[in-house]
């Protein structure tokens, strides 16, 4: 994650500042505990598309 657009990018809900998790590949919200994707290098930043940090990461989970 370029930390130049780090600094740009805000929470599409609260706009606030975002940190970069390497592990997961995700944007954090730590005020509103929301994880948003980043898909193909692209931080999605859609409400509708973020994790509850409650969750595990739904890359990590089973469909069964």
């Amino acid at each position: 994650m370029d930390n130049r657009l780090l600094h740009i990018l805000v929470c599409p809900i609260c706009k606030g500042q975002l940190s970069f998790d390497k592990s997961t590949s995700e944007l954090i919200c730590h005020a509103d505990r929301l994880a948003y994707p980043i898909r193909d290098n692209i931080p999605v930043m859609l409400a509708e598309e973020a994790r509850p940090l409650d969750t595990p990461n739904a890359a990590h989970q089973d469909d069964n």
